[in-house]
């Protein structure tokens, strides 16, 4: 099959968005109104060339159109300031996307799914949630519950690094208001030192899927309202069948805030589970059997009618 990647662009918010758009030249997926698609994002403080286009060209293969974007502020996109870790600003750039592939040539507009992976994993169940439309979702090493994960960062890392992102989210906020730009921390850092996420597997597991121009630092005044998102708790409202695939060894968001959350709606979430931890979904030999069980998910529900 001859899968063909076209770069395209779209407005969040009067800012420019820009993604890939995969298209399988076998369309025995699609029905007379077109191919259904997946919408694509990543988790915090990632782009789509952090370990995204193996699993877009997977779905590609099996005849699933697919949409991968970089939020404002990220990657390939516009906007200013520039790592700008927002959940609002970034559910917004979710819609947006939804939005345009419907509007995309031979694109089914009743077929689209969301697919997201750690903080996206939460935003992949909040959008389609916030949608109503979405046809399908999978949902991998999420971070459900921020409230849920931050008592894990307590048990895991102890208070001090909780303490310490905090105070860089109070003085990010503080900067902000006054007007004197943004105040970051490394996405990723070794155990003990300033950043992020400061798990033994973060450093190394992150950067196994980073492209040599990938930005280590985003804004932390997100972390202050990190409790309060709690997309989990809205999973019976889900208008679609759900998959979410679970890294059970995972120390950087809690395993059980997933299993909790697909509990909530038995009726509409398939749960698969993988003795691996946190990275370890974003490549081989892991990755392989995520990207089989997510695809066959995607086939079997986003088939024509």
């Amino acid at each position: 099959m001859t899968i063909t990647l076209t770069e395209i662009e779209f407005p969040s918010h009067g800012t420019t968005l820009r993604a890939g758009h995969f298209r399988p030249s076998d369309t025995a997926l699609a029905n007379d109104r077109g191919l259904p698609c997946i919408v694509m994002a990543h988790g915090l403080g990632g782009t789509r060339a952090a370990g995204l286009e193996p699993f877009a060209r997977h779905f590609a293969e099996a005849g699933l159109a697919v949409l991968v974007f970089d939020y404002r502020g990220f990657g390939n996109s516009d906007g200013q300031p520039r790592q700008w870790v927002s959940v609002s600003r970034q559910l917004q750039d979710w819609a947006a996307a939804i939005a345009h592939a419907r509007r995309l040539p031979g694109i089914d507009p009743d077929r689209i799914a969301t697919w997201g992976s750690s903080f996206s994993g939460a935003h992949s169940v909040a959008a389609a949630v916030a949608d109503g439309r979405i046809a399908a979702v999978s949902s991998q090493g999420a971070l459900m519950d921020g409230l849920a994960s931050l008592f894990h960062l307590l048990r895991e890392l102890g208070p001090v690094p909780v303490l310490k992102l905090t105070a860089s989210g109070l003085r990010d906020l503080a900067s902000a208001t006054l007007g004197r730009g943004r105040v970051t921390l490394p996405v990723i850092a070794a155990p003990g030192a300033p950043g992020v996420l400061t798990t033994a597997d973060s450093l190394s597991g992150y950067s196994r899927i980073t492209p040599p121009d990938w930005q280590n630092r985003i804004t932390t005044s997100w972390a202050l309202t990190l409790a309060t998102y709690r997309p989990g708790l809205s999973t019976p409202k889900l208008p679609c069948p759900a998959l979410f695939c679970i890294a059970t060894g995972d120390v950087v968001v809690p395993p059980s805030a997933m299993e909790a959350a697909a509990k909530r709606a038995p009726d509409k979430v398939t749960v698969k589970r993988y003795p691996v931890g946190h990275f370890d979904i974003y490549v081989p030999p892991t990755f392989n059997d995520v990207v089989r069980d997510q695809t066959a998910f995607f086939v079997s529900t986003l088939k024509p009618a």
